[in-house]
């Protein structure tokens, strides 16, 4: 069959015109679908880890998570961020004002809108601090990543650690030597970690930009750019005083486990 994905009406004619039983009904091809531990219909995506040094540079998040860096617990002036840009965070303004919500009757929302411009949205989170600092800048690049540095640099706890160990993907404004000697140079205490390559689900920063989508952009409605900033500056005044460390149970052990199950030898996995 030319299908990619098979509808309960296309396997219930297959399997008759295939003579494997006389007749179905579709209510019981569907239950026994349900209950067989294999289910071809769905799919997820999935990226297989490229970088050949993934679990030591997984490893060194990971530590740091726990408290640890180069096998030592971290003291009390060392410092642990998270930090990443969430760019095209777009300002629209409905065609029509959005109907609040009735009772049985959800809010309703105008599908046209008008693009009243974006901003690009740096943020980074204290891991064991549970705070949030961030900025909203016209466009992503190095100068904007450098502000949201000194912005965070310039306060405490960061201004007066010991060390600042900074959690970075590998994006363009900082990645590799370039940028760790850079930030060095600015900022002595600054340590630049970087995650693999496509791992950017080990940076924590990455679960509150899934908080902020969720509360904050969702449904977006605003009308201009000066509503967005005022909203996503608000916000993460308001979500440091709730908010706890997230519950991060993830570990150099499930690492293992993980890296075994994709048929590769991790390196340099323990401590």
């Amino acid at each position: 069959m030319p299908v990619a994905r098979w509808s309960l009406t296309e396997l219930r004619e297959a399997v008759l015109a295939q003579g494997l039983v006389a007749e179905i009904s579709g209510t019981t091809l569907w239950r026994w679908l349900s209950q067989d531990a294999r289910q071809p219909w769905r799919h997820r995506s999935w990226l297989f880890p490229r970088d050949p040094d993934f679990a030591q540079k997984a490893g060194r998040i990971l530590d740091l998570y726990e408290g640890r860096w180069a096998g030592k617990p971290l003291g009390p002036h060392d410092s642990v961020l998270c930090a990443d840009e969430k760019p095209s965070i777009q300002a629209r303004r409905r065609r029509h004002p959005s109907r609040p919500p009735e009772p049985g009757r959800p809010m309703a929302v105008e599908h046209e809108y008008q693009r009243c411009g974006a901003w690009t949205y740096l943020a980074a989170w204290e891991v064991h601090r549970a705070q949030v600092l961030g900025r909203c800048e016209r466009r992503n690049g190095i100068a904007s990543f450098d502000r949201l540095i000194a912005q965070v640099m310039q306060q405490e706890p960061s201004r007066s650690a010991r060390r600042v160990f900074w959690i970075v993907d590998n994006g363009s404004a900082h990645r590799g030597h370039p940028a760790i000697a850079r930030l060095h140079a600015q900022w002595p205490t600054v340590r630049l970690v970087h995650t693999p390559v496509h791992a950017s689900w080990l940076n924590q920063i990455e679960i509150y930009f899934s908080i902020l989508q969720r509360k904050v952009l969702t449904p977006n409605e605003f009308t201009s750019l000066a509503a967005v900033k005022d909203r996503l500056l608000r916000f993460q005044v308001h979500y440091t005083t709730v908010a706890q460390p997230f519950q991060w149970t993830f570990t150099r052990r499930e690492l293992a486990v993980l890296l075994a199950k994709l048929g590769r030898e991790p390196r340099h996995v323990a401590a």
